[in-house]
């Protein structure tokens, strides 16, 4: 069996930046800080939701050894990696395992896209340039690029290609996934609304923009299947469909950033093109975080 990263519930952690964009250390320091004391159990860094479309290369870095340092061996840390240039990728993946993290999140290249053939080419050069496990990342919604189960399959024969994230919203395809490459590819959900479905297929838990929010209940949901209390945690799944709604309401990451300013943390606007959430929008939002005792 390869190397587990991590099970249960990793946040995919939004980056806190002041009004003028810079990123926000000391309030990010507190909130990585107000994570693990809430029972997250493995950080992610410079992920989709943490903006890092539109850090720059010194900031994407900074994070990943700032997030590093602060969780200081807690939890495990997984770097986000990805981008659409393959040689861009390996730098990241470099610099990430120079840094010393436990893992790296490589999501699909997008815009250009690519073949199967050329995600197997891809993911295997990022997988080939460090000795870290790495989780592919399928989220075909944002990248316009799918993994599909053969291909997993194919690249499951990395020693270092350990797991998938997948937010396909598929259900079928991650039951083919899981079928095909079994204990060779772990299977992390990508949505939180589909934690439970998905570790009922064997997956080892979320990678989560709901804990941003919400830690302790997502890790909770995670924990209760696998104590084997699996009505509890569908329940708990169900109770909180609505706030995963709601902070899905926009594009991600507005909503969370959002709601972790009603919350009193300092996380501060999105950097351009996203910009704040209506005003009706974020009523709404309110609405469900005052329902659920979060502020």
């Amino acid at each position: 069996m390869k190397k587990r990263i991590f099970t249960g519930a990793g946040v995919a952690s939004a980056t806190p930046m002041y009004v003028d964009g810079t990123v926000n250390w000391q309030e990010y320091g507190r909130f990585i800080d107000w994570q693990i004391e809430n029972g997250t159990d493995a950080i992610v860094v410079c992920g989709t939701t943490g903006e890092s479309a539109t850090l720059t290369d010194e900031e994407h870095v900074a994070s990943i050894r700032f997030v590093r340092d602060r969780v200081a061996g807690r939890v495990p840390v997984i770097a986000g990696t990805g981008s659409n240039d393959t040689s861009y990728a390996v730098k990241l993946a470099k610099d990430a395992a120079d840094i010393g993290v436990d893992g790296l999140l490589v999501v699909t290249p997008y815009y250009n896209k690519t073949s199967q053939r050329g995600l197997v080419a891809h993911y295997n050069a990022i997988a080939d340039a460090t000795d870290l496990p790495m989780i592919l990342y399928s989220v075909q919604s944002r990248t316009g690029c799918n993994i599909l189960p053969a291909t997993c399959k194919e690249l499951s024969k990395h020693p270092n290609i350990v797991a998938i994230k997948e937010a396909s919203g598929n259900i079928e395809q991650v039951a083919k996934i899981r079928a095909l490459c079994g204990d060779d590819l772990d299977v992390y959900s990508g949505e939180d609304s589909l934690i439970v479905p998905m570790l009922s297929l064997g997956g080892l838990g979320v990678i989560s923009v709901l804990s941003n929010v919400a830690p302790r209940q997502t890790h909770d949901i995670c924990q209760l299947f696998f104590d084997g209390k699996v009505k509890e945690s569908a329940a708990l799944q169900l109770e909180y469909l609505d706030l995963v709604s709601a902070l899905f309401s926009d594009v991600n990451p507005i909503p969370v950033k959002e709601a972790l300013n009603m919350m009193g943390f300092a996380a501060g606007p999105c950097r351009l093109p996203l910009i704040g959430m209506t005003s009706e929008g974020r009523e709404a939002l309110q609405a469900v975080m005052e329902k659920h005792g979060l502020i």
